[in-house]
């Protein structure tokens, strides 16, 4: 298969779909490697398939990669579900581990019963053509060998050739949508038609290519820095302002102002301003992403019972210790999220901004110093992160001040 080239990472859990990938990856003699995930989220049985890979690794010469994960603090700490958190950390592990290796791909054990089970889940939570097209073959550096098997069919080949996998108990619990949608709905469409599932992976295809075009023909269609229009087609208005960072809701609110007449109003992404004129829309960019007009000093100052804590909101004093450096200041961006200092848990920097009632001028005019890796310590002139504040332990203190 032309999937198969190149240098692989097989994201390998133990579950029968991903043995049989890897079992046809070593009759095809692919140059590839093992990357397994532990959720810690089935206490003993999520250890029991670690140590069943490693030893499948073992028997067949295989190199192989194993990540614990804390996904329960992470879905708590990012207000994600279980589902999702597990998503995000495997992904974003998967995609470090290929880079550190420079290896080609990441193959994930992905089939035909997962792309219906992907749609309707998608389908129900009131997505567009982007979402109902489904998974790709081949998306960046992520490919599915096994995208257009049935399960079934994945099954005969596992017991033909006496394989061996992990059976995970919660696949049969259906508090979880997925498996609703597998145990309970698609069962219901065996029911109705034999081909009932061929026939909406057809479709699903059909959307896929018909995506394809509809993004090819936005380009032609698509305002650059203005709208002329008095009116426009609200999925038109979408396309166009969500690449600048606004959402589904404020587009509806976007559209309705325009097509009731609302000069003057205007409208804020992270990054842009959307002003609706007599004449249409304008769209100016409120700042450059990586500049600042902002300058701030550094000092280290040794903690001992002679220091005194500043509480000016021009500046900040952080644990040294706990700091990655260098220090970066950056414009706020979408989904940053940290731990105000005092507060329980993490929080939402546009929800932390409504709990202060800031005004769009002051968000647009905020900005954050992170740490090397991105993490915010500091919203400027606003509130530090927990997790960086000085306390009877720190030894030595980094005094941060706005010039």
């Amino acid at each position: 298969m032309k999937e198969l080239s190149g240098k692989l990472i097989l994201a390998l859990s133990g579950g029968i779909d991903s043995m049989v990938l890897s079992d046809l990856l070593l009759r095809a003699k692919a140059e590839f490697v093992l990357a397994h995930c532990n959720f810690h989220l089935r206490g003993d049985e999520s250890d029991g398939d670690e140590q069943f890979v490693r030893d499948y690794a073992s028997q067949n010469g295989l190199t192989i990669y194993v990540k614990h994960f804390d996904t329960l603090n992470y879905a708590e700490e990012h207000k994600l579900s279980i589902e999702m958190a597990a998503r995000e950390l495997r992904y974003a592990w998967f995609e470090e581990l290929r880079q550190q290796l420079n290896y080609d791909y990441i193959a994930v054990a992905h089939h035909a019963d997962d792309q219906l089970e992907t749609f309707f889940i998608n389908l129900l939570r009131g997505a567009g053509i982007r979402g109902l097209k489904g998974m790709q073959k081949v998306n960046g550096r992520i490919i599915r060998p096994l995208l257009d098997v049935p399960r079934a069919e994945i099954q005969q080949y596992a017991e033909e050739h006496h394989l061996q996998w992990c059976e995970d108990h919660t696949n049969a619990e259906t508090q979880f949508l997925r498996n609703k949608i597998r145990h309970e709905l698609l069962p219901v469409i065996d029911g109705i038609s034999k081909e009932g599932r061929s026939a909406i992976l057809k479709s699903i295809n059909h959307l896929a290519s018909e995506n394809e075009l509809y993004r090819e023909l936005l380009k032609e269609k698509l305002p650059t820095s203005n709208c002329q229009l008095s009116t426009v087609n609200f999925q038109l208005l979408f396309e166009w302002l969500r690449d600048y960072g606004f959402n589904e809701d404020q587009v509806h609110f976007i559209h309705e102002a325009l097509n009731s007449g609302q000069p003057g109003t205007s409208f804020f992404s992270p990054t842009h301003r959307v002003t609706i004129e007599r004449n249409g829309l304008e769209l100016t960019p409120i700042c450059q992403q990586n500049a600042t007009p902002l300058e701030l000093s550094y000092e280290q100052i040794t903690n001992d019972c002679s220091f005194v804590m500043d509480t000016s909101n021009r500046v900040a004093q952080l644990d040294y210790e706990k700091l990655t450096f260098p220090l970066q200041i950056r414009k706020w961006q979408a989904g940053d999220r940290f731990h105000p200092l005092g507060m329980k848990g993490s929080k939402l920097l546009s929800d932390f901004f409504v709990d202060r009632k800031m005004t769009n001028r002051q968000k647009e005019e905020c900005y954050v110093l992170v740490t090397a890796d991105d993490t915010i310590v500091w919203v400027v002139g606003r509130r530090i992160d927990d997790h960086y504040k000085v306390t009877d332990k720190t030894k030595t203190i980094l005094k941060v001040q706005i010039v």
